[in-house]
């Protein structure tokens, strides 16, 4: 999901998407930093600290590189503050990494952290459901729909850049399917765990196993 620095700059197309991505970030963010309750910064710090460690793991693809992202997890937990969590993550990288850069940090930050909203508004109140299995499928499609969108921004970008990526933004889509089955398959898992552990952190009531909930009636 991230897009190489200086490969957009090349093409006029690309500066204005580059300079768009600036943009929707910068409003993203500080719709982020408004809607953030100040008590829960220290679970935005965790989560874009995994989001830092999970997306350095990456395969280059061309001008861009394909890795996981833990969107649909922020997006549940964090909603519109997953934008300010990501830029800071995806900032960091670029400067002691290398890993994106400077000019991209805008437009990668909009393809990572606009699913993750996304998916808050799609799944969160699943995601707060009484039954397990219930609970896992909203983290699952959190995961796996947050993978598919990132990878339609990201092959939409390329292909608008220019006539040069234009190929390579379907070659784009195709290596997705694979990170959104695994990216789903560890956010239906950890959204369970959170509930059974910690149903603060999504604001919502203790998940009970089903056995134990028939028996305390």
């Amino acid at each position: 999901m991230h897009i190489i620095e200086g490969i957009m700059a090349g093409t006029v197309h690309g500066r204005e998407i580059l300079a768009v991505g600036m943009a929707a970030t910068a409003a993203g963010t500080a719709l982020g930093l408004y809607k953030m309750d100040h008590e829960r910064i220290p679970q935005v710090g965790v989560l874009s600290s995994a989001f830092f460690v999970a997306s350095l793991i990456h395969v280059p693809l061309g001008p861009t590189s394909e890795h996981l992202v833990l969107g649909g997890l922020m997006g549940l937990v964090l909603g519109w503050a997953a934008f300010p969590a990501i830029l800071v993550a995806l900032l960091l990288q670029a400067v002691f990494f290398s890993f994106g850069g400077l000019t991209t940090l805008g437009l990668n930050t909009l393809i990572m952290a606009l699913p993750a909203v996304c998916c808050h508004y799609l799944f969160r109140r699943a995601a707060c459901s009484h039954r397990e299995p219930v609970v896992f499928a909203a983290g699952f499609a959190a995961g796996a729909t947050a993978i598919a969108l990132a990878g339609l921004l990201n092959a939409a970008a390329l292909v608008a850049a220019g006539e040069s990526f234009r190929e390579l933004g379907p070659l784009v889509l195709l290596c997705h399917p694979p990170i959104a089955l695994v990216e789903g398959l560890i956010t239906g898992s950890v959204v369970v765990l959170l509930r059974k552990v910690r149903p603060e952190v999504l604001e919502a009531p203790l998940l009970v196993p089903a056995a134990k909930e028939v028996l305390h009636g």
